[in-house]
This record gives structure tokens, C-alpha cells and sequence, in this order.
């Protein structure tokens, strides 16, 4: 395995945003009451001054704060891999390289995001942040962050996750935090919820309704959001910053870069800086691959239009893909990935014909992480496995055509909360969790009527 490293000074001092580069502007967003556009004063209930103003700029280049850049340098810049173990038992001319960011105080990259945005509520007097989590890694990396900042963090965990994986909870109880299995009865969108199903698993929009109805009713405190949104996808680029200098250390340039796509903040923050490099015409032919699962397929099988990022209905409808807001995903253990809608910016890429998405199933996903860890040693997130099932794949079809490739793909965090599941794979009771089209498209019929983006 070959490992490339960069020294603290090649950390980034800016972030990318890749707003003004799209090949046409975002579709606004629209209030969720009255469906006109919104303003950004109607996000200051939620949200701090500053991450409003990165959620609409149009600035190519964001400044990191000097605060922020210190604290990221306990683990950043973080290493890219040569998988040259797995191109060998693949038997494939391809090139595998991984930005790994498991090696966070959180194990993910979300504290690329959780810092900044912690951040930037202290300086502005807020006391207590709320968020959501699935799988547990946003929830830890805010908690993380909070402890940092002396803020309060309260986490809205997705029941399914909140028992399958009972280790990220004594983590974010570790640095402070609060947490509790969503739907709760703390508020008003949960109790609705569990009013109709005692036994709901939960989803991300359910657990987000919490948070955001917590936040709206308390004016100490403001909502923190784990993906999806652009100052998200904006503090993440410095995934993909690093590794463009990583790459140029290796003389390569991938011809297929890959990531796992739950909210979108984890593709879009290694993807991004090399998409520029596509739209600018520098690049043209390099491909992007969306990996997402097939029981939660919002780019595979979902619907363009305006969405709410939450059950109840009360964030701001996004222009995104979507399996509708109601939409109740399956219990599958790559909890990151249970959300019924992506990105802005990366659904306006995959409408342009700009981004491919590719859905998996359970088995195999653990299959391919199983002989990761065989060949390569790490023992990787289910959600990851889902960009690494993406990368085998093309590294197979390099093999068949008979031709090099270069492919990068990003591992967002490492397993080690998540050996249940690999024991579930291991012992043959890991059960794959098809979509059935009636329940889809349920769903989908109960979209707003503002429908088209």
C-alpha cells in the first residue's frame, strides 16, 4: 500500500463553492409555508449569520477561519492510498487510490463541517445546537465540536440506529452530548409520528423535524445540519482539495472519482474540486459515480422536483431528487445513507448528465468491504463500502476492456462501530432489502404540489 502525505502547510485555507461553476443556476429555494422564494433572513431562526451567508454565496473561494484551521490540524490533511493489494487480487491494470478520512476524532469526515458550523454559532452567542444523526457520525462529529466550543449539542438519533449501534451514542455522551431515539416524545413531529406507528423505525426527515422544531423554540439555540445543504457541501471540499495536491504527488489525475451519496456532503466534498476541473473544459472526460443504497435510492429511482428535507415540513423546500419526505427507508446498517433527498447541487449535476448513481445492496457491499479489509487492512463504514463497491466495479471493467484507469474513490469513515453488522454478513443473516415499486411510488404521491425544480 502506498500512502501519500501532505504537511500541515498544504492544508487548505479556503474552501471551494462550486455555486457560480454549475452549468445553470440552482433553482431557489421556497418557503415552506408560502412556496415563494426564500430570503435569508427566513433562515436566521435556524441558522447563524455566517453559515447563511455561505448557503448563498456566490464566491468561488470561501475563507477557512484561522480557528477552524487549528483545530482541523489535529487530523488534517488527512492520507490518500494506493489500494495496490486489491488492484492485484482484482487482477485489474486499473489504479485504486482512497482519501481516507476515518482517522477524525469522530472516525468520519463530518467534523469537516461539525467544526465550522460550531463555530460559527459560538461567536455569535448560541448556547446549544440541535441536529439530527442516523448511523451516528454527524451526531458525534457536532458533539465533538461542541466540546471544543463549550456549546450544547442535543442529537435526534434515528431509532433503527440508536439500538443497532449503541457505541456511537456512548461517543457522543462522551464529549456531552444529549441523545435521543427519534421519533421521541420531546416533541411535537415525534409524538404525531408515534400517535401513528408506536413501533416507527424512524427516519433522517423525522429526526430533523425534532431538531429543527427544538431549535425554532428555543432562542439560545440553532439547528445544525449534517448534509445536503451548501455551507455543508462547501466545508467539505477540503477532502478533495487535498487530494488534487496528493494526486499531483502520485502524477495522476483520476479518470473516475467516486463516493457514497446519503445527503450528498461526503461525494460532493471529495468530488466538487475535481467536478471544476470538468466544467472548466480542463478535464472534460473524467467521470463521476454516485453510490447509493437500493433501499433508500433517491438518484436511481427518485423524482426532480421540490422536496422538504423534513417530515413535518418545516425546513425550506430544496430542488432536489427525492423519494419523498414520508418516505421510510428500510433498517439498513449504513445509517448515513437513509435520507430521502440529496443535495442541490449535486442533483443539479446528475439532472446535467454531469454525475452517474449507481444503487447497491447489502451483501455485496459488505462483501466488498470484507475483502478490503482482507487485502488492504481497514475495516471500513458500510456507507463506504458503497463507494469501494463502485470502485471495484470499474476497476473490473478496466480489466475486461483491457485499458488503465485511474480511479479515486473516497472511504468517509472507518467500521470499527459496526461489527455487528459484519458479524450479521459473516454469520449469513445480513438480509439484502429490495424497494418494492408500490411503496416508492406511495411516497411519491404525497410530494407538494410545487413539484418541478
Amino acid at each position: 500500500m502506498k500512502k501519500f502525505i501532505l504537511t500541515e502547510d498544504a492544508l487548505p485555507r479556503q474552501w471551494y463553492n462550486i455555486l457560480p461553476d454549475l452549468p445553470a443556476p440552482l433553482p431557489p429555494y421556497l418557503h415552506p409555508v408560502t412556496h415563494e422564494p426564500l430570503r435569508p433572513d427566513d433562515l436566521a431562526p435556524l441558522l447563524p449569520r455566517t453559515v447563511i451567508e455561505q448557503e448563498f454565496a456566490q464566491d468561488r473561494w470561501i475563507e477557512i477561519p484561522e480557528p477552524v484551521r487549528d483545530i482541523y490540524r489535529m487530523w488534517r490533511p488527512t492520507p490518500l492510498y494506493r489500494a495496490d493489494r486489491l488492484e492485484k487480487a482484482l487482477g485489474t491494470p486499473a489504479k485504486i487510490y482512497f482519501k481516507y478520512e476515518g482517522v477524525s476524532p469522530a472516525g468520519s469526515h463530518k467534523p469537516n463541517t461539525a467544526v465550522p458550523q460550531v463555530f460559527y454559532n459560538s461567536n455569535e452567542g448560541v448556547r446549544r445546537v440541535t441536529t439530527e444523526t442516523g448511523a451516528g457520525q454527524w451526531g458525534s462529529a457536532l458533539s465533538f465540536a461542541g466540546s471544543l466550543f463549550g456549546v450544547g449539542v442535543t442529537v435526534y438519533m434515528v431509532k433503527a440506529s440508536y439500538h443497532q449501534k449503541p457505541y456511537r451514542r456512548s461517543l457522543m455522551h462522551t464529549w456531552g452530548a444529549e441523545v435521543f431515539a427519534s421519533p421521541s416524545e420531546r416533541t411535537q413531529a415525534g409524538r404525531d409520528v408515534l400517535a401513528k406507528d408506536p413501533d416507527s423505525p424512524g427516519s433522517l426527515g423525522m429526526a430533523i423535524s425534532e431538531a429543527v422544531e427544538d431549535a425554532l423554540a428555543h432562542d439560545d439555540t440553532r439547528f445544525a445540519l449534517g448534509s445536503a445543504m451548501n455551507h455543508v457541501v462547501l466545508h467539505q471540499t477540503v477532502i478533495g482539495l487535498e487530494a488534487q495536491r496528493q494526486l499531483e504527488m502520485a502524477g495522476d489525475y483520476p479518470d473516475v472519482v467516486i463516493g457514497c451519496v446519503g445527503g450528498g456532503s461526503n461525494f460532493a466534498g471529495l468530488a466538487f474540486p475535481f467536478m471544476a476541473d470538468r466544467l472548466s473544459g480542463s478535464r472534460a472526460a473524467t467521470r463521476f459515480v454516485a453510490a447509493e443504497p437500493a433501499a433508500c435510492p433517491t438518484l436511481t429511482r427518485g423524482v426532480y422536483g421540490y422536496d422538504y428535507p423534513d417530515t413535518a415540513g418545516l425546513g425550506p423546500l430544496l430542488p432536489m431528487r427525492t423519494v419523498g419526505h414520508n418516505f421510510i427507508p428500510a433498517p439498513i446498517h449504513a445509517g448515513g445513507l437513509r435520507f430521502h433527498g440529496d443535495a442541490p447541487t449535486l442533483c443539479a449535476l446528475h439532472d446535467k448528465g454531469h454525475v452517474e448513481a449507481r444503487a447497491y445492496q447489502q451483501n455485496e457491499v459488505f462483501a466488498e468491504a470484507v475483502r478490503f479489509a482482507r487485502h488492504e487492512g481497514f475495516v471500513i463504514a458500510p456507507e463506504s463500502a458503497h463507494a469501494l463497491r463502485g470502485a471495484v466495479q470499474e476497476a473490473l471493467a478496466a480489466k475486461e476492456a483491457g485499458e488503465e484507469r485511474t480511479i479515486l474513490f473516497g472511504l468517509s469513515g472507518h467500521g470499527n462501530f459496526d461489527l455487528a453488522a459484519f458479524d450479521a454478513y459473516l454469520a449469513g443473516r445480513l438480509e439484502d432489502l429490495p424497494l418494492p415499486q408500490e411503496q416508492l411510488d406511495e411516497a411519491l404521491s404525497e410530494l407538494p404540489a410545487t413539484l418541478r425544480a
